[in-house]
């Protein structure tokens, strides 16, 4: 009996171990079909998620640009809701301390538009001086009170161009005083060029202030719709033959008309409407 159940034992005994090898058999065969998914796992690029990508900030794109300002915003609200219904990527510039300066400033901002301090400065007829403006003769702290309080009055403004100031932007010593003070800002300068003798430009230049000139005719001089799509379409013009140009006009009705009929037009024509920041240096 007990030779018996000894050899029944050793039967057992031995099956187990039989079964004990198959399994270890069986899941080397796995570890090794584990390795090799995981190792073509590894080699097989990975797919590209098929996601629009916008280019960049400050990628330029080919072609003639042109930028147009709007001056003298902030008394008229009507007028910038005017502006604002053209849905172009326009720059308009905003006159301080007027009755709706600031709110007119801030909306624009939330509309997509640029927005720039339209910073008066004294004209050699000075007919019709702003409550506040740059004069000859200022010390830099007069300066610089005199731009802190226009830019609270203009909150979001990322640049500056001047009104009138066909006196104020020749005298280089004004201009030597104002130039580092946006510069500390990091607002950008646009000459208007008010007067062909203006040192403005030159003065930002030399301060490190990214800046540029209106280089195409005033828009509106004549304030005509006939008149004013001429003159645009000199601007588009100067965009083709000089690679960009600045534009400057007003929110004049007429104006706008002009621009809501040929601005359609320089599109079709391969002409590109940006915002001034993308024109300065």
């Amino acid at each position: 009996m007990a030779r018996k159940n000894s050899g029944t034992a050793r039967k057992i005994f031995l099956f187990i171990l039989v079964c004990a090898a198959g399994v270890a058999v069986w899941m080397g065969g796995c570890d090794k079909i584990a390795s090799k998914f995981r190792s073509k796992l590894k080699t097989q690029p990975a797919k590209k998620e098929r996601v629009a990508r916008r280019a960049p900030p400050g990628t330029s794109v080919s072609g003639p640009k042109l930028a147009i300002i709007l001056d003298d915003l902030g008394n008229d609200k009507e007028a910038a809701e005017a502006v604002f219904a053209l849905h172009y990527p326009l720059t308009i510039s905003v006159l301080p301390y007027h009755a709706h300066s600031t709110e007119i400033a801030e909306e624009a901002q939330q509309r997509g538009l640029e927005v720039m301090l339209h910073l008066p400065m004294r004209a050699v007829a000075n007919e019709t001086p702003e409550a506040h403006q740059l004069e000859p003769g200022m010390s830099s702290d007069a300066v610089a009170r005199e731009l802190k309080g226009m830019l609270e009055s203009v909150p979001t403004a990322t640049g500056v161009n001047n009104h009138e100031g066909s006196q104020a932007t020749t005298d280089a010593k004004l201009m030597a005083e104002l130039m580092p003070l946006l510069k500390q800002r990091d607002l950008f300068f646009v000459d208007s060029r008010t007067t062909a003798a203006t040192v403005a430009f030159e003065a930002a230049e030399q301060a490190g202030v990214r800046s540029g000139f209106r280089n195409v005719p005033f828009l509106d001089d004549v304030q005509d719709v006939a008149a004013i799509r001429k003159e645009l379409q000199l601007a588009m013009r100067g965009a083709k033959e000089k690679g960009a140009a600045i534009a400057i006009g007003h929110p004049h009705a007429e104006t706008l008309r002009a621009l809501k009929e040929e601005l359609p037009r320089a599109e079709a024509e391969g002409v590109r409407l940006v915002l001034v920041s993308e024109l300065v240096k």
